[in-house]
């Protein structure tokens, strides 16, 4: 049995995983609950600072032995878990590893490049244990401001390399800011700040005021399940495509053949690559039967 899968053939995932970031106080929490039935792992102590119409349950993490039990319980009554703020919860690991074994950290707290590793493993297996669980997976993250020359440039805040390790894990990546009164959302990277868009979603997106039916990243979500739809129906009608193409390529067995075959190709409606792929097959047959292309006439003919 084959382990090749056709595009049409690729498992798309249950979940997505979101990163959410930007200033501190600008609704990056709200929004970050506004996902499907969520689980608010408040590692940053801050719940208590949403407005109570947008409370959902929550885990308020002591130690990263409270984030591992927690993983443990029932939890099909959820399909979100909101991890509040990333950099805590790399604070915790961070003090679970030194915990338990003080070689890994430094005299200042900080952990030796081999307790980094460490956490590396550790945070990807975390996100993998979720997605594994089938949920989606919200991270919210402070902004931090770094210098390029006179330019500025804004990242999440989320220590060491980890940054980057999340954000290869991460499906859609969004920043929020403040527009005068409005908040806005992108999740397009440009040179001001980075952001992941998989999904085809606006360069920018105003943010709904908060209601009692908070639903914005509910609705994002959905969005990006529906673009994996589109993308996985388009895939079939290119191996479909793509295998009528390979079977009138394939049945030509003379010039005048391969030249009906072409023009009747060249008027598909085209998917992708498909075009070009067509054209790498006629060529390549053309090759087989012994065949030229005359500059003039653009047809097939017999080599002199």
């Amino acid at each position: 049995m084959t382990l090749i899968r056709k595009p049409s053939e690729i498992k798309a995932p249950e979940s997505v995983k979101v990163l959410i970031y930007g200033q501190p106080g600008i609704g990056k929490t709200t929004l970050g609950v506004s996902a499907p039935q969520t689980l608010l792992l408040d590692f940053d102590g801050g719940v208590h600072r949403l407005n109570p119409i947008h409370v959902t349950d929550t885990v308020q993490i002591a130690s990263w032995e409270d984030c591992i039990g927690v993983l443990k319980e029932d939890l099909t009554a959820y399909k979100t878990i909101v991890i509040d703020t990333a950099g805590k919860l790399l604070d915790f690991m961070t003090a679970y590893i030194i915990k338990g074994d003080a070689k890994m950290g430094r005299k200042d707290g900080a952990l030796t490049l081999q307790g980094y590793g460490v956490r590396k493993t550790m945070f990807i297996n975390f996100v993998k244990q979720v997605s594994v669980m089938g949920k989606h997976l919200v991270f919210v993250a402070h902004e931090r401001e770094e210098r390029d020359g006179d330019n500025k440039i804004i990242r999440p805040e989320i220590g060491g390399s980890s940054a980057g390790d999340l954000i290869k894990e991460i499906d859609l990546v969004g920043y929020m800011e403040a527009s005068g009164k409005k908040r806005t959302i992108s999740f397009d990277p440009c040179e001001k700040f980075y952001g992941k868009n998989t999904c085809n979603l606006d360069a920018v997106i105003e943010i709904p005021e908060a209601t009692i039916n908070n639903n914005f990243l509910s609705m994002i979500i959905s969005t990006y399940s529906e673009s994996l739809e589109k993308r996985k129906e388009i895939a079939e009608n290119y191996t479909e495509l793509m295998e009528v193409i390979g079977e009138k390529v394939s049945c030509c067995e003379s010039a005048e053949d391969l030249n009906d075959a072409t023009k009747e190709i060249m008027r598909f409606q085209h998917i992708w690559d498909s075009k070009t792929q067509a054209s790498y097959m006629i060529r390549s047959r053309s090759q087989e039967l012994g065949l030229i292309i005359n500059k003039a006439s653009k047809q097939y003919e017999k080599a002199s």
